[in-house]
């Protein structure tokens, strides 16, 4: 299984419909990649907004679906993957939370900085993560309760110690992200793997308060999946 899938993608699969007072779902373009590169179509008033997209061929019936595509959205300084290409396809900006708006001259399309309300959208932006190596932010809409953390939580098994259903990031367990907790979430939409579509918020806090108690097994097993068989 590689690690991370290259080339055009193709077979992808769809993941975390729903549709129970709100609407989305997400797909992930290399099924046999281990890193499960996670993107999300998230159906609003103001159209469909595409969150960190990874693109596959026919993507696009999947958007429509949902409505026009309004927008696409980057929440993590390395999750540039092919917002650009989606954007201009569709002819609408990328936008940018304020904790990275370096990252703008990256991409070849038209960019809004956001710092906080995502247009009339519904969703907020909040940053989670704002350091020199690492800035992320995640999208939260309060009425419907969807969250949608792109890096600091995930469900594909590098982020997994032993029966964890999600996990904080690998390189955050000693300080997990603690201000995740005060989201009162439905559902849970990840950057990585399939998301928590139910009782999100106790999977949170389960991951953020088991983080660094769990992480020696969590760094075992990664051992151990490198050593020759």
């Amino acid at each position: 299984m590689p690690m991370k899938g290259s080339g055009p993608a193709t077979g992808w699969r769809e993941i975390d419909r729903f549709e129970n007072g709100a609407r989305g779902a997400g797909w992930i373009a290399h099924p046999d990649e281990r890193m499960q590169r996670a993107s999300h179509a998230l159906a609003t008033d103001e159209g469909v907004y595409v969150v960190d997209p990874v693109d596959a061929e026919g993507i696009d019936d999947l958007l429509t679906e949902f409505g026009e595509v309004a927008g696409v959205v980057v929440l993590l300084d390395r999750h540039k993957r092919d917002a650009a290409a989606v954007a201009r396809r569709h002819d609408v900006p990328v936008y940018v939370p304020d904790v990275m708006a370096g990252i703008t001259d990256d991409l070849d399309a038209e960019t809004t900085v956001v710092r906080h309300d995502l247009g009339g959208s519904g969703f907020a932006v909040h940053g989670i993560i704002d350091n020199p190596l690492w800035s992320e932010a995640a999208l939260y809409n309060e009425d419907d309760g969807t969250l949608v953390v792109p890096e600091a939580l995930g469900t594909c098994s590098y982020f997994l110690a032993g029966d964890e259903r999600l996990g904080v990031h690998p390189a955050l367990r000693m300080t997990p992200p603690k201000r995740l907790r005060r989201f009162g979430a439905e559902r849970l939409l990840v950057g990585h793997g399939e998301g928590v579509l139910e009782d999100a918020a106790s999977a949170i806090e389960d991951a953020v308060s088991g983080a660094r108690s769990r992480a020696p097994r969590l760094y075992a097993q990664t051992l151990r999946s490198f050593l020759p068989v």
